[in-house]
């Protein structure tokens, strides 16, 4: 079995629609892909609609968090979207995101950036809007070659010249309201200093005490010598360990399955969740 448990659609800030991502998993030779589209749910309906025979989808969302200043982010999976506690937390995530690019948009405008809130809405389209979004407008108009360019301290990285702070959950409640609502909660690429600072790992050693179920290990962010590491807490906290792509389309150069998580990982993740569950595509069911 071949299993991506990290993938975003237009729905957020990828740019395939969540109907072509699952097409393009069953073609890329996944049984299991989960969508987990930045603090939205929207994308699963579309997903599910479309899901080719033999590929399973795990519903779940990337919740936006924030500790001690450092920013993170929490992969939530099976859990149930209508659960009143956790989606109002999304939505208040969610709806501090407009106002917080039309801030950077306003940073950029002052530096003699000619961005414009009408080409970032463009971009964003449905999707829930963000920094990569802002990042590919700065693409567009030639200020930076490549997305990954546009997450420097000059542009939008964490403190930034145009960096705007946007409210997001502290991840001890992320835990509580994603066990709360049945689901599992799985802390996203802990070891991506590139994009900044990172959580401590006793920091981490309170999110297992607190019910964190999971960190992702294998991912492109981390090099061999984060991974041996970061595999290492897992083991000494009894932490699940998770691989994934990070698929964002085209805004990304990572492929669909690039990293996997093992069977049995996926097998206790589906057996520790209760608030929603696997959907096979027609013919397939894992």
């Amino acid at each position: 079995m071949r299993i991506d448990l990290h993938t975003h659609s237009t729905a957020s800030d990828g740019t395939d629609a969540p109907a072509e991502l699952v097409r393009k998993a069953a073609a890329a030779g996944l049984d299991v892909v989960a969508l987990t589209d930045h603090d939205t749910t929207r994308g699963h309906a579309e997903a599910i609609a479309a899901l080719p025979p033999g590929l399973t989808l795990v519903t779940g969302a990337e919740l936006s968090c924030r500790l001690d200043g450092i920013s993170m982010h929490m992969l939530a999976y099976l859990f149930d979207a209508e659960e009143p506690a956790l989606l109002a937390e999304r939505e208040l995530v969610r709806d501090d995101r407009v106002p917080r690019a039309q801030g950077m948009i306003a940073k950029l405008q002052e530096l003699g950036v000619p961005v414009t809130w009408e080409q970032v809405a463009r971009i964003a389209g449905e999707g829930s809007v963000g920094r990569p979004h802002v990042a590919s407008a700065l693409v567009e108009l030639g200020v930076v070659p490549t997305v990954n360019d546009a997450f420097t301290q000059d542009w939008l990285a964490d403190g930034g010249r145009v960096f705007v702070e946007k409210h997001e959950t502290d991840p001890f409640e992320a835990i509580r309201l994603i066990k709360g609502a049945g689901g599992v909660a799985v802390f996203a690429h802990p070891g991506a200093s590139k994009r900044g600072r990172t959580v401590p790992e006793a920091a981490i050693a309170e999110m297992a005490t607190a019910g964190l179920d999971g960190i992702e290990v294998d991912h492109m962010d981390h090099d061999a010598e984060t991974r041996a590491r970061l595999r290492g807490l897992a083991r000494e906290l009894g932490l699940l360990v998770t691989g994934s792509s990070d698929y964002h389309g085209s805004r990304k150069s990572c492929v669909l399955g690039e990293y996997t998580t093992d069977p049995e990982v996926y097998g206790e993740i589906t057996r520790r969740a209760f608030g929603a569950f696997p959907v096979p595509g027609a013919g397939g069911a894992v």
